[in-house]
């Protein structure tokens, strides 16, 4: 934009020299032009004269991410930690994954509550099951989401997580995101003005735990009073079967080797809320009687790696095999998160055997998410 030159003649008159634009509306290059001033505008007043011609834009609004009661006035919120909410909302966010899939799996594809809207997905884990469930499930509800690999951000390192909450905030309805440290998801939704879903951190893993349960009431028939024993690394999928029988009661056992035990700070939790029976042992073969679930996980997940050698030492009888299963009783059925190491923590034989429900696992991670974003953006 050209600057305009003003000058006053002694007569009042106002002379402008030249210009380009104005207040964005392109004006020619015009000989001086002479404009009476109104009487009001006293003729010796240059300040005066420069003040009725200036053009100056309203600086741009500044906004600050509501804080979480603010989201909440929204009909918006977070998932980060299955205990945030109470049991009524946890059950409902079930039923309605129910609802949603058997919808589905019908053929029928009018349902579109995401039309319009768009997720940001961060991952600075990759994962297969996390990315495609999310996306094609945000997909199947009539979204678009948007996927930023590790190399995409490099959150906290070529940018300060605050600073892309706040930008993608601007930019998408909801953000779901991948991490490693469990504070990059807390300062997450702390900046962010949309919901924010936990898609794991280190500490705990809250989508696959609901898609967990949504399998346990199609196969079990409930999950009130069920017996599930996990074994091997008291890990970030213990700490979210935790942080559900701290909300619903059901018996909760981790079986793991001396050293690996679950975060003490979480047990305590989930025992002090008095709704479940916990128990941490060392001894899979007497955990695992009268299970109704037995679970597993890779003995070294990601960014464990160096360690797998040493691990798959410490953790040997820790292994999921035949035998252990028929500990468990022909009423048993196995689960995993995957991804498995065949061989290491579960036999081939136990995960393609006709009581693994691995798969059906798997899937309702999709069905499971679409039921907690429904919830978050409260539709």
């Amino acid at each position: 934009m050209a600057a305009i030159s003003c000058n006053v003649r002694s007569d009042g008159a106002l002379l402008f020299s030249s210009t380009s634009a104005i207040c964005g509306l392109s004006l020619r290059k015009l000989s001086p032009v002479s404009l009476r001033l109104p009487e009001v505008v006293a003729p010796s007043s240059t300040a005066a004269v420069r003040r009725l011609v200036k053009c100056s834009a309203s600086p741009p609004p500044t906004s600050i991410a509501p804080p979480s009661s603010e989201k909440a006035k929204a009909g918006l919120t977070d998932f980060l930690h299955i205990d945030d909410f109470d049991k009524a909302t946890i059950l409902r966010i079930l039923d309605r994954a129910q609802e949603v899939k058997a919808l589905l799996k019908s053929g029928d594809r009018s349902y579109l509550p995401f039309k319009g809207k768009t997720m940001a997905m961060i991952f600075a884990k990759p994962s297969m099951r996390t990315r495609v469930s999310f996306e094609t499930g945000f997909f199947l509800l009539g979204g678009h989401a948007i996927y930023l690999g590790p190399d995409d951000i490099q959150m906290g390192k070529r940018e300060e997580t605050r600073d892309v909450a706040r930008v993608l905030s601007r930019y998408n309805d909801i953000i779901m995101a991948r991490v490693f440290g469990h504070q990059d998801i807390l300062d997450l939704a702390k900046y962010s003005s949309v919901p924010v879903i936990n898609g794991l951190t280190d500490f705990n893993h809250p989508c696959q735990i609901m898609a967990d349960a949504l399998t346990m009431i199609e196969h079990i028939g409930r999950l009130e009073g069920t017996k599930v024993v996990y074994v091997g690394d008291g890990n970030n999928i213990v700490h979210s079967w935790l942080l559900l029988a701290a909300v619903i009661p059901f018996h909760f056992v981790c079986a793991c080797p001396k050293g690996f035990e679950p975060d003490e700070k979480t047990v305590e939790k989930a025992k002090r809320a008095g709704i479940s029976k916990i128990e941490i042992t060392n001894d899979p073969k007497e955990a695992v009687k009268g299970a109704d679930v037995v679970y597993s996980d890779v003995w070294a997940s990601m960014g464990q790696k160096e360690e797998a050698a040493y691990r798959r030492q410490v953790f040997q009888g820790f292994q999921v095999d035949e035998a252990l299963m028929k500990l468990a009783g022909p009423d048993a059925f196995f689960m995993h998160c995957l991804p498995a190491e065949r061989g290491v923590e579960v036999t081939d034989a136990v995960i393609e055997a006709p009581n693994s429900i691995v798969f059906p696992q798997a899937e309702n991670r999709m069905h499971a998410q679409n039921a907690i974003m429904l919830h978050a953006l409260g539709l």
